[in-house]
């Protein structure tokens, strides 16, 4: 009798996993339910970088709204499901998983680099596409992932740009610092190669622990050296606080940032005064895009007053891109998104035109010089 008991048991059993995976299959094409399709977001909701996290969700949930109020995709609703990678690899290994097993249509995110590049690996396993408006590491399209897409300049592109100005403003003396990130340590290697290229010399190559406070030793060994100008290549809460002693300790020259550091909350941490006269490396906000006027006004409306921020413009260009490719696919089919994606040709979006090119990265660089004034950025003359 128990062993009557137990067939039945385990018929049943199997019976359940055999629906539940005929579940799955009829779900491998990233629909949420008969009436959405379930696009990933992957952003650090916690840790350091949130709040640029949080700007890029803000203008995600903008755009899908903007998508959905005006007939959805392919007669659907597109529908979000957000996952914390908290800048950190092993939380983005954890969250690309969690939204590979809700067979999400298509991923849009990727802020940290070093978080990107393993979450962009089980994308790739699970043949899902995913569109990268911030992380800009040259690692990411290395990998040669054919599911991956950066909307944001390279790295390489940059550091050139950086390497431009200081040459300008005849900064031939640079100390490079990063924090040993793999978005960061890119940075200032390509830093380092365009600096010496333009005729400079680097007169320092250092790196930071992200998590201390106190970089009194390093500050005391630039002044020391007395560079024409610093360049940070990390994330803006080490910066804050390094360009606070840099200042307090009269450390000669220019003081740069990368994109990474490219959020109000480095004048925040560093105080106005010593904030006066940062320069950053990034992709215009949208108060700098002609023609993104309307999108402003729609945020701070949304929003309580608050700006959009660095990658807010980037992001909502992801989820647009996104619904252009489904519609031109026809189709929620991984392997046909993917080939519509990398078939887009001069898409217009807020403050760029994105066609792709052999290496699924933008064919023009958008990267400009900032400055802070007043405590706020402007485009530097």
């Amino acid at each position: 009798m128990k062993k009557w008991r137990s067939a039945i048991t385990a018929a049943l059993l199997a019976l359940s996993l055999a629906v539940a995976g005929c579940a799955n299959q009829g779900q491998s094409s990233g629909t949420a339910g008969g009436d959405e399709i379930l696009v990933g977001v992957l952003l650090p909701v916690t840790g350091n970088n949130a709040t640029d996290g949080k700007d890029m969700q803000n203008a995600i949930e903008m755009a899908v709204k903007k998508v959905n109020d005006s007939g959805g995709v392919l007669g659907k609703k597109l529908k979000i499901e957000v996952a914390d990678d908290g800048c950190d690899p092993q939380m983005a290994t954890t969250a690309a998983n969690k939204l590979v097993s809700q067979n999400v249509v298509a991923v849009v995110g990727g802020y940290c680099s070093g978080a990107t590049l393993p979450s962009s690996g089980v994308f790739k396993n699970a043949n899902i596409p995913m569109i990268v408006p911030a992380a800009n590491s040259a690692k990411l399209p290395a990998q040669g992932y054919d599911t991956l897409f950066l909307i944001n300049g390279l790295t390489p592109d940059q550091a050139q740009t950086a390497a431009d100005y200081m040459a300008a403003n005849q900064a031939k003396k640079v100390a490079l610092i990063h924090d040993n990130s793999a978005y960061a340590k890119d940075l200032a290697d390509f830093a380092k190669a365009a600096v010496e290229k333009a005729g400079g010399s680097v007169v320092a190559y250092e790196a930071i622990n992200p998590e201390e406070k106190d970089f009194s030793a390093l500050v005391t060994k630039l002044k020391g050296i007395g560079p024409d100008a610093t360049y940070f290549t990390g994330y803006y809460a080490a910066g804050g606080l390094l360009l606070k002693q840099f200042r307090q300790k009269g450390v000669s020259g220019l003081f740069m940032v990368g994109d990474g550091s490219f959020s109000e909350d480095i004048i925040k941490i560093a105080g106005t005064d010593n904030a006066e006269g940062l320069l950053i490396t990034a992709t215009p906000t949208a108060e700098f895009i002609e023609g993104a006027e309307a999108f402003t006004s729609e945020y701070k409306q949304t929003y309580n007053n608050l700006a959009p921020g660095p990658f807010s413009a980037l992001s909502y260009n992801a989820v647009n891109l996104l619904a252009d490719a489904l519609k031109r696919a026809n189709s929620t089919d991984h392997d046909a998104l993917k080939k519509a994606i990398k078939e887009t040709k001069d898409f217009k979006a807020l403050g760029q035109t994105i066609s792709f090119n052999a290496q699924n990265t933008l064919d023009t660089s958008n990267f400009a010089v900032l400055k802070v004034a007043g405590g706020k950025f402007s485009l530097a003359k």
